[in-house]
């Protein structure tokens, strides 16, 4: 068994009073700050994910989206908080077949669905939370006025498009090229008219009413039927711009899509794992993907094969493969779909499933057939060759094809100035944003924040801030669950995790990175309650993912037998893997993963944040 290190990045913290992880340091002390104020989790959140939209704008903003796992202890309710919003009315498979497009393309404004987070964060305040707007969107204000520190990674982004702002998006460049200038990493910058989008949002909430639940509504009007909505439609009807594609497209969003709209309230999906309950989204999202490795792996007699072996590796990544298999050709929005859920999480098909992770590496996109239903994938999976064709495999020699910075996951390709080819276009792959809160009460919440990021469209004007491109992870081939229709949830890749112990909260958990959340936030949750590893233990340890499944990101690819390992795992367990048929890429030493956590045991609490990304932090006493 590998050794457990001792020494730890930053310590796990403890205390009783409350914690908060996010993945940036403005945003931890943010919510932290609301706590020590007398809020609770849900306040401390909202104010948090308020924050992550103007100094990760990167990785998400006030036009994206968020889903949420929480748990309330005063009405001993666990619940999902959907802020995933829909596809517009005018978005069809033929809308697109129109312009003579296969895939909806991951920049420009044909992706953008209604942006959903802001309604959520609304949601949860009202319905959760105890403090008034002014009080948790105060922070927020402070920082697009006055100003932070930039990340490098924001500027690397901005740098990466730039000429695109200054060609093609002139109200981007307005905003993010002050003076005509990439803004150096490290420099202050401010978002003027974000500040003032947020204030007048604020100023007309609280001429509204006096009473805290009528501005708070009047808020989410503001956004969604008012000025904001009202600039949004106006824009996107009236402008065609550049995307992916190489050709400047109009938009699909219209008024009556954002006023339609509103955040829902829903039961999590369950499956109980070694002692515990652990809660994800619907299948609108790729949450259940979690529940079923758990259901794969817990025939497999882990703790022999001891963490970060290549046995634990190899077996963890053959029963990742079928998830992700069955979510390309079962997952979408339930309200649309006839999704196998019960069946996909159930003991017989696990058992039947499990059979299939042999001891080689597989190659072919194999999903399952629960119910006796016969699977089907998209087209961009049987046009690549990577359904069931065990001999496909990639090149790990090839040059990466050059995409449009601002498609995928953002990040993808700024992983520092001077960086080219195969190594430098994942070295961060993936990256959204995360927040974990637990207060004194008992109170959790687990919340990825995503979507509306700078590099992917550009920035409505007056405003401030980006749509998202989340409707780039439907299909257009017709009649599969996650096919693109009017009024339906893109099967997102944003996957919050919340476990319950005996009915009452235990961890709350997540990360950043498209198709790998699941698989990153697996290992921590493997590395923690398997092997024994506190919260930063079982973050710092070695991390890995496979690239095997189709990406949910434009333009879809696979890489079948892709398998990227953190240099840490050592020579000998990577070349083991080698031998058993992956296609190991060695990832630098501390590059894959940016799990934040926290956690409540016998009346104590615990947070940790990860140390990849040299961001992330946790706070709390």
């Amino acid at each position: 068994m590998a050794e457990i290190p001792e020494f730890t990045t930053r310590p796990e913290l403890a205390g009783t009073f409350g914690m908060v992880a996010s993945t940036h340091w403005l945003a931890s002390a943010a919510g932290m700050a609301v706590l020590e104020h007398g809020g609770n989790a849900f306040d401390a959140a909202v104010a948090a994910g308020l924050v992550l939209q103007v100094v990760e704008p990167h990785l998400n903003g006030p036009g994206g989206e968020v889903p949420v796992i929480a748990h309330h202890a005063g009405r001993g309710e666990t619940f999902v908080l959907c802020g995933q919003g829909t596809a517009p009315a005018a978005a069809t498979p033929e809308a697109f077949a129109a312009l003579g497009l296969d895939l909806v393309p991951g920049s420009g404004l044909l992706a953008a669905c209604v942006p959903g987070s802001f309604g959520a964060w609304m949601l949860m305040l009202r319905e959760f939370g105890t403090f008034r707007l002014r009080d948790v969107l105060g922070y927020a204000i402070g920082y697009a006025a006055g100003g932070y520190p930039l990340l490098p990674a924001i500027s690397w982004g901005i740098a990466s498009v730039a000429g695109l702002f200054r060609d093609h998006w002139p109200s981007s460049a307005e905003v993010y090229l002050p003076g005509g200038r990439v803004p150096a990493p490290g420099s202050r910058f401010a978002n003027p008219a974000l500040a003032a989008t947020y204030q007048r949002i604020l100023d007309e909430a609280e001429a509204a009413s006096q009473d805290r639940d009528e501005q708070i509504e009047a808020a989410r009007r503001a956004y969604y039927e008012g000025f904001v909505a009202e600039a949004i439609a106006a824009y996107v009807a009236s402008a065609e711009v550049l995307d992916v594609t190489g050709r400047p497209h109009r938009g699909l969003l219209s008024h009556a899509d954002l006023a339609g709209w509103r955040p829902r309230l829903e039961e999590p999906l369950t499956f109980e794992f070694g002692g515990l309950t652990v809660c994800k989204t619907q299948p609108w999202g790729q949450g259940p993907v979690f529940l079923q490795q758990l259901a794969l792996l817990d025939g497999f007699d882990l703790r022999a094969m001891g963490p970060g072996s290549a046995d634990f590796a190899h077996t963890v990544t053959e029963c990742g493969k079928l998830a992700f298999a069955d979510r390309e050709a079962w997952y979408g929005d339930p309200d649309f779909a006839d999704v196998p859920v019960k069946a996909l999480l159930s003991a017989g098909y696990a058992d039947e499933r499990r059979r299939l992770a042999g001891p080689e590496a597989s190659a072919g996109l194999r999903p399952g057939s629960p119910d006796g239903r016969t699977p089907r994938l998209p087209d961009f999976v049987t046009r690549a060759g990577t359904g069931d064709d065990e001999s496909a495999a990639p090149s790990l020699d090839a040059e990466p094809p050059r995409l449009d910075p601002g498609t995928g996951e953002p990040t993808m390709r700024t992983s520092g100035p001077g960086q080219t080819g195969p190594a430098a276009s994942s070295h961060r792959a993936g990256d959204t944003c995360h927040l974990d809160v637990a207060d004194r009460f008992g109170n959790m919440v687990s919340a990825t924040p995503s979507g509306g990021w700078l590099q992917s469209s550009p920035v409505i004007p007056g405003l401030g801030f980006c749509l998202g491109t989340r409707a780039q992870m439907f299909t257009l081939t017709p009649g599969l669950p996650a096919t693109l229709a009017p009024g339906k949830r893109p099967r997102t890749t944003l996957t919050p995790s919340l476990a319950l112990r005996d009915g009452e909260p235990y961890l709350a958990f997540g990360t950043p990175g498209g198709d790998q959340q699941d698989q990153w936030s697996l290992l921590f949750f493997l590395n923690h309650l398997t092997f024994g590893m506190n919260l930063q233990q079982a973050i710092d340890f070695p991390s890995f993912h496979s690239a095997h499944m189709p990406s949910s990101f434009y333009p879809r690819q696979a890489q079948p037998r892709v398998l990227d390992v953190e240099s840490r795992a050592g020579a000998p367990v990577i070349d083991e893997l080698r031998r058993r048929g992956h296609l190991v890429n060695v990832r630098p030493a501390w590059s894959l993963g940016r799990v934040s956590a926290v956690a409540r045991r016998d009346g104590i609490l615990y947070a940790a944040a990860n140390p990849r990304g040299m961001q992330g932090y946790a706070a709390g006493r």
